[in-house]
């Protein structure tokens, strides 16, 4: 399994980012998708999930209306659309299958002014 994510970067508080994860090594389109976040010197949390033909999504409370996740099976890629950051949505995002315990490197993400 290989996961990589891209599109992290620093933005202003309000600004918006795309984040892309490029998944391989395992069929893509059996699988529901995770995107996860981890602040410095905090837990990993879980912000989205899409099921595996993407008909159904989920939120964290903390980005629900700001972020909206979404996959393209015939790319293998899981996407998120964060719009409204804020300075709290700083973090390394990664994605992940509900499967084994390898991830992937992450993609920073830093909100500020």
């Amino acid at each position: 399994v290989q996961l990589v994510e891209s599109g992290g970067g620093l933005v202003q508080p309000g600004g918006s980012l795309r984040l892309s994860c490029a998944a391989s090594g395992f069929t893509f389109s059996s699988y529901s998708m995770s995107w996860y976040r981890q602040a410095p010197g905090k837990e990993r949390e879980l912000v989205a999930a899409i099921t595996s033909a993407g008909r159904s999504t989920n939120y964290a409370d903390s980005v629900k209306g700001r972020f909206t996740i979404s996959r393209d099976n015939a790319k293998n890629t899981v996407y998120l659309q964060m719009n409204s950051l804020k300075p709290e949505d700083t973090a390394v995002y990664y994605c992940k299958p509900p499967f084994g315990g390898s991830w992937g490197q992450g993609t920073q993400v830093t909100v500020s002014s």
